[in-house]
């Protein structure tokens, strides 16, 4: 995974560049620290970070039927799939915006 994914700075708040809003920007499977906080400064602020992120006022649960289809912004939104569709089956796309910087 690593390999694929090789490690980068963002920062932990971010700008969409359209909108001009801020918006948290650490993701609990990628995010391993923050720069310039001792570690365990780093994993208390980003507990606190992830556990916010998940409160429900700030979720959305896509309940899947024929034909439905979801788009969202990975600038803004963080996406967890829960696998709750059995025994029908899901055909996903992926489009990716190539070429946006976090600032």
């Amino acid at each position: 995974m690593v390999a694929a994914n090789p490690p980068v700075e963002h920062p932990v708040v971010r700008t969409h560049p359209l909108s001009g809003k801020k918006g948290i920007f650490v993701n609990s499977l990628f995010t391993t620290h923050i720069k310039g906080m001792s570690p365990r400064e780093s994993r208390a602020v980003l507990e606190f970070l992830y556990d916010h992120a998940v409160q429900p006022e700030y979720t959305c649960r896509m309940h899947w039927q024929k034909d439905s289809v979801a788009f969202w912004d990975n600038r803004i939104t963080q996406h967890k799939p829960v696998n709750d569709y059995w025994p029908q089956h899901r055909k996903l796309q992926r489009i990716t915006i190539d070429g946006d910087q976090p600032f």
